[in-house]
């Protein structure tokens, strides 16, 4: 079960070059939360190429 639901997507090749980075430092950021599932995705037309990685998570039980 999850309680909550974070969101990184990229389209542009700089942001995709920085995606991990951004979801590293955020996942750092939050050590209070547990990520108990993730789906990442790979969309692209002619032009663009767009990556979205979707982490579930919930808050860690208190000892």
């Amino acid at each position: 079960m999850f309680t909550g639901v974070k969101v990184f997507s990229a389209t542009k090749a700089k942001e995709r070059e920085e995606l991990g980075e951004n979801v590293t430092r955020w996942i750092r950021s939050n050590s209070d939360l547990e990520i108990v599932d993730r789906v990442v995705a790979q969309s692209s037309d002619n032009e663009f190429h767009c990556y979205t990685l979707i982490l579930f998570y919930k808050h860690k039980s208190q000892p």
